[in-house]
């Protein structure tokens, strides 16, 4: 159990430096958000008045313009958790009568919005697609951001004397639309120093060292404030490929099976796909492309089990990181075991650091008797 926790706050332009010493005593409340498939975002809140330094002063010099650069972290239990490497994009002023009421809000999102901003022209002959989402990755090594792109599971080099792959969109839109081709996702993780980010390009990543498990209904071993599941009987689809018998001329549709190379189960028991879609464009591609074609659609099959919950984490002992394993213990046989961490919600307050998590996995019941301590 951790006993304390310190927050780090940084601000500037591509070089940060410690916020100054007036927004940190007024400083009320950090919200950080990170989460699997979408952009993180974050939001400051700052009590103010009329006559503080930050309505006279700081705000006016424009230190909290857009884009500046915001980098949050914590110290909790000696290890220190960079949960923001991010941009200022808007800030609301709430004066009030009332004492101590008015407030400035500061909202941003993560150092991806700087790859949203403006449109690229590029080419990249004879690259296949983690060479290429490397490429766009080191252009902003200027922000700490380190590239990490996984090669596909069905390598595959465009022939320029076929075809060109060119960019004409910003570098993110690229990015995604490369990860569509092939299953695969594109963010920023920030951390693990300050001021540094991984660019990470390439599958969910549902394996590795899974984090110390989220116990209920266990007395005084419990570590959450609250843990609830659900179960979707329609969130699963059985993609299937049309083809045609050559002899009675028939068409069929055949199942195509689920590649665990990108999404490993984490359910003893997966749910049974109730829903069958087709998977539709294939017979201009080359085979290399129509297995791309086919891992990519088949990669984005939805988690029927679904788990919301609260903690604090000085309880729990460490920061809950989202796009992670996690252990359940004490929800039962169906729902205990491993699961992956969709997003997480951090609230820090002064005295109060809190977590509310979304879980996933495919189906019920553990495939291990045992989740991490």
């Amino acid at each position: 159990m951790a006993r304390s926790v310190q927050l780090l706050l940084r601000i500037g332009g591509v070089v940060t430096a410690p916020a100054p010493q007036a927004l940190m005593d007024a400083l009320q409340s950090v919200q950080v958000t990170s989460s699997a498939g979408s952009r993180s975002g974050f939001q400051l809140t700052f009590a103010v008045s009329k006559r503080s330094v930050i309505t006279n002063a700081l705000l006016p010099a424009g230190l909290l313009d857009p884009p500046t650069r915001v980098i949050v972290a914590v110290v909790v239990a000696g290890a220190t958790e960079v949960l923001m490497d991010g941009v200022i994009t808007r800030h609301e002023l709430s004066p009030s009568d009332t004492p101590g009421a008015s407030t400035l809000t500061v909202t941003g999102e993560d150092l991806t919005l700087l790859m949203d901003l403006r449109t690229e022209h590029a080419c990249y002959p004879a690259m296949p697609h983690h060479v290429r989402a490397t490429l766009v990755l080191l252009k902003y090594a200027l922000y700490g951001v380190v590239p990490a792109a996984v090669p596909t599971v069905v390598p595959t080099v465009p022939n320029p004397l076929d075809r060109i792959p060119i960019q004409s969109s910003t570098d993110l839109e690229y990015l995604r639309s490369l990860g569509e081709e092939v299953g695969y996702t594109c963010y920023l993780v920030p951390g693990p120093a300050p001021g540094t980010s991984i660019g990470y390009w390439g599958p969910e990543v549902r394996i590795g060292e899974p984090q110390p498990a989220l116990t209920v209904n266990s007395g005084a071993a419990d570590n959450v404030e609250s843990l609830s599941f659900s179960f979707d009987g329609l969130a699963r689809t059985q993609y299937t490929v049309r083809i045609t018998e050559p002899n009675t001329k028939l068409g069929i549709s055949v199942p195509v099976p689920a590649l665990s190379l990108l999404k490993p189960p984490l359910a003893a028991r997966p749910a049974v796909a109730l829903r069958e879609e087709p998977i539709v464009k294939l017979t201009d591609r080359s085979i290399t492309d129509a297995m791309l074609r086919a891992v990519s659609v088949t990669s984005k099959a939805a988690d029927a089990v679904t788990g919301q919950g609260r903690l604090d984490v000085l309880r729990y002992g460490r920061v809950l990181t989202a796009r992670g394993l996690v252990g359940v213990r004490g929800a039962g046989p169906a729902y205990d075991g491993l699961y992956y961490v969709k997003s997480v919600t951090h609230d820090v307050r002064r005295g109060a650091y809190t977590q509310s998590f979304a879980l996933a996995r495919d189906g019920f019941g553990a495939i291990g008797d045992r989740v991490a301590p």
